[in-house]
């Protein structure tokens, strides 16, 4: 009887051993699903703070464009507006330049050359090789 007794305790030490090594493979896993979870969630919280400033900016952009600062600094440098009291200048070429002639070149005329000045060419010319 003892040896039964002392072999149950021995199947539950080892019962007990098998299911702490199971419940300790079971928190190394969560732990490094933990571990990814909190790196996703500080990329997406530094994205979302990127987000954040462009919006912000965007809106400045927005406020700006809408004010009438932004109006009138258009009006004067791009559509040429003039307030009362300014005076505007208008250049006035005195005569119109007259356009520069293009010289024409002419191609140059081919060389007659008689068939048999070709054929030696051909076999005897030391330049066309």
């Amino acid at each position: 009887m003892n040896m039964i007794g002392q072999s149950a305790k021995y199947i539950v030490v080892l019962g007990g051993l098998i299911l702490l090594a199971f419940l300790v493979i079971i928190f190394n896993n969560r732990m490094a699903d933990q571990r990814q979870l909190v790196a996703k969630a500080e990329s997406i919280r530094a994205e979302l703070e990127a987000l954040k400033l462009t919006d912000a900016n965007l809106d400045a952009q927005i406020a700006y464009a809408t004010s009438d600062l932004a109006v009138e600094e258009w009006a004067y440098q791009e559509a040429r507006w003039v307030r009362e009291g300014d005076f505007p200048i208008v250049p006035i070429s005195v005569e119109t330049p007259t356009p520069a002639a293009i010289p024409s070149v002419d191609p140059p005329e081919p060389v007659p050359y008689s068939n048999w000045q070709i054929w030696w060419a051909l076999f005897f010319d030391e330049d066309h090789e």
